[in-house]
């Protein structure tokens, strides 16, 4: 028997649990052993798929679908399975559905990810049935299991019609749980648990920013269905306390690794000649270059992903809660790392207002960034310049190249960063066992993880309305508040 948590000041306490609240806990311990059981069996297995950003409206609408299909599902032998659309190891950077998930005691061990099954393997053997819930569009490199999808819930705009026999819901609101939400209503009551319940209310509430009119996300449908979930359970919390819970567990990155930091936000600039990436990190940068081992993180970081340079954008709260911006360049190539600062450092358009700070490392450059306004959108087409301007002089050299040789650099220097694996180093890894590959026999088929950050082809997520990242509402209430105190001056009166 679990003990109920004591709320916490700033956070979204879990709704009280009734008799048959943990009704959605079982369901999903159960779905790996379902799942085993279908491929030994060789039994129809329905997939629920969320999209390849598996934010908290694609999660919690995937786990939601699956749990009332099998519940009201007429096919007795088939089973009704949620898969998350990325790895594993991806999903500690979604840090509010993992604060929800807590709240609400789900495991995270009952979730499956998307490189734990194999679709394709399952469809070759006939075995698989799609629901697409938050996209409707498969991307290229699964577009050999278009055929197998019998049902989509999304709330973007159709890029593509499906015909009979797959089930098409689509409606332009503001989270998809919205839709999900009024199937489930319009089957037996008994379903909606208290669980289940909260998953859908907290996404409304965040999706839809509030329910705020100014934010131009909800509809009115989204209030209808967020309003019925809390008339029909009254223990759930208030609207204001779970959106700035959720708000603040998107910007906690207490629990993540230096890596983890930096991919959870992260965008890339190419050039011909080189890769500048640019990461928002939401501590101070203080604390960012305290972190242990920092430098040597940042190194393997950049070197993994072929990056030669990195520029880390902190962005944090005074006592004031007025919104200030820290500024970190590194590179390990000296000459690189200096005219990316003198690039950023000269900018007009916008000028950034650097200030330099102390860094305790060689290879980092630091500043206070005097222009809170200039977010990473400003200053990105700032390092597309320079990158031109850079690579017509010729000069660019990938920074895993220059590094120094292991044998001539010091013990734990900047330097000496882990030298990167070869091909043959890579074959022979030994690749993690998915369910479902026992199917193919020997045939390697196996698809490559979903790229962070970059949508791939034909992705339905370049359509339709964005979803609202910490940094774009950062950049929202920024704007807001400029705008007020240009209202308040005494050339406004």
């Amino acid at each position: 028997r679990k003990e109920a948590a004591p709320e916490r000041k700033g956070r979204a306490a879990p709704a009280s649990a009734s008799t048959a609240a943990a009704a959605m806990e079982p369901f999903l311990g159960g779905c790996r052993a379902a799942l085993q059981e279908c491929i030994r069996s060789r039994r129809e297995l329905h997939v629920v798929l969320g999209n390849e950003a598996c934010d908290l409206d694609s999660m919690v609408s995937a786990l939601a679908l699956a749990y009332f299909l099998a519940k009201v599902s007429p096919e007795p032998r088939a089973a009704f399975i949620p898969v998350l659309n990325i790895p594993r190891s991806d999903f500690p950077l979604r840090t509010e559905s993992t604060f929800l998930l807590k709240e609400q005691r789900i495991p995270e061990n009952s979730l499956i990810f998307r490189d734990e099954i194999d679709l394709l393997a399952l469809h070759r053997a006939g075995l698989l049935s799609l629901t697409l819930v938050d996209h409707h569009v498969l991307p290229s490199q699964d577009a050999a299991l278009e055929e197998t999808v019998v049902e989509v819930v999304d709330h973007r705009p159709l890029e593509r019609e499906r015909g009979p026999p797959c089930r098409v819901t689509s409606e332009l609101v503001g989270s998809c749980a919205t839709l999900v939400t009024e199937k489930i209503v319009q089957g037996p009551a008994e379903v909606l648990d208290q669980t289940t319940a909260a998953l859908l209310h907290a996404t409304i509430v965040l999706d839809c920013v509030n329910m705020a009119p100014e934010a131009g996300k909800v509809t009115p449908k989204d209030i209808h269905f967020a309003s019925f979930l809390e008339s029909k359970f009254p223990d759930l919390p208030p609207r204001g306390v779970i959106f700035e819970a959720l708000q603040n567990a998107k910007i906690d990155v207490s629990g993540l690794t230096t890596d983890q930091m930096l991919r959870k936000d992260l965008k890339a600039v190419s050039g011909t000649g080189g890769v500048v990436a640019l990461s928002s990190v939401y501590v101070t940068l203080q604390d960012f270059l305290r972190r242990p081992e920092v430098e040597q993180g940042l190194c393997t970081f950049c070197q993994q992903r072929g990056y030669d340079a990195l520029v880390v954008m902190a962005i944090c709260f005074n006592e004031r809660n007025e919104p200030f911006r820290q500024l970190a360049v590194y590179s390990q190539q000296g000459a690189l790392r200096t005219a990316v600062c003198q690039s950023l450092e000269d900018s007009r358009n916008p000028s950034l207002g650097l200030s330099p700070l102390e860094s305790p490392h060689p290879t980092i450059r630091a500043y206070t960034q005097g222009n809170a306004t200039a977010s990473r959108k400003k200053v990105l087409p700032i390092v597309k310049d320079f990158l031109r301007d850079w690579v017509h002089r010729g000069t660019m050299q990938p920074c895993r190249k220059t590094r120094a040789e292991p044998s001539a650099a010091s013990p734990g220097s900047a330097d000496s960063c882990p030298p990167e694996r070869g091909e043959a180093d890579r074959k022979d890894t030994p690749k993690s066992q998915r369910l479902g590959d026992d199917l193919l026999g020997d045939e390697d088929t196996h698809l490559p993880p979903t790229p962070m950050n970059s949508l791939v082809d034909e992705c339905p997520l370049d359509q339709g309305l964005p979803k609202l990242s910490a940094e774009a509402v950062f950049e929202k209430f920024n704007r807001i508040s400029v705008a007020r105190s240009c209202e308040d001056s005494p050339e406004k009166k």
